[in-house]
């Protein structure tokens, strides 16, 4: 199974491996529209509170959780793989004095049980991916252990009753079910734009949640 970037562009942000995509900024490659679509589905589902811990997975410029944070949640974190973008977090979080914000510096392609994350393994009530599968899946070397491995570290870091949002400009919605559906089951879709093609119509971004598996 192959990311479908020739369909869906091969942009991506989050953990880019060159980091690029950290340094530029969530906002311009994943897209506003997208995030806040992640922000208003969080807003209106009834089970998650404005207490409960969240993640943010390839947290680039921190934006997210900036967004976030203005909307009254409390327990944020944003990790990345990059010390230039958790740096450029810190800076735009004070800058917004919002100094409660947490960045980490973390590679989730390796096990989170051994890093700075242990700690806070099984305390996630929400893990946002915001183009960091994408990025990883793109990676030259075993992409495939590298994808398999990011799975299992969500599953490590969610509660039981957590939930996975996941955006994607690569992979169709079947793709991500299939992949994800070892640890994971399908919960919500977010609604995206749809474009039509030769008498086809798809989505040039996929935004999904999922929970954990018992």
């Amino acid at each position: 199974m192959e990311p479908n970037t020739e369909a869906k562009g091969s942009d991506v942000t989050g953990d880019d491996r060159d980091f690029q995509s950290s340094e530029l900024g969530t906002k311009q490659l994943f897209g506003e529209q997208s995030q806040m679509r992640v922000v208003r589905w969080l807003e209106d589902y009834e089970h998650v509170d404005l207490q409960d811990a969240i993640l943010d997975l390839g947290c680039g410029n921190g934006m997210m959780l900036v967004e976030l944070h203005g909307e009254g949640y409390k327990d944020l974190t944003g990790v990345d793989y990059s010390e230039a973008a958790v740096q450029l977090a810190r800076n735009i979080a004070n800058k917004e004095g919002m100094t409660d914000i947490k960045y980490e510096v973390a590679d989730l392609i390796h096990d989170v049980r051994q890093g700075v994350l242990t700690c806070r393994c099984g305390q996630y009530r929400v893990c946002v991916d915001k183009g960091t599968y994408d990025a990883i899946s793109l990676m030259p070397d075993d992409a495939l252990t590298a994808r398999q491995t990011y799975r299992t570290n969500i599953k490590h870091l969610l509660r039981a009753d957590g939930l996975f949002v996941i955006t994607s400009c690569n992979w169709t919605q079947e793709q991500l079910e299939e992949f994800f559906s070892k640890d994971f089951s399908l919960l919500s879709v977010i609604p995206t734009p749809t474009f039509h093609f030769g008498g086809k119509t798809g989505n040039s971004v996929t935004s999904l949640v999922f929970k954990p598996k018992s």
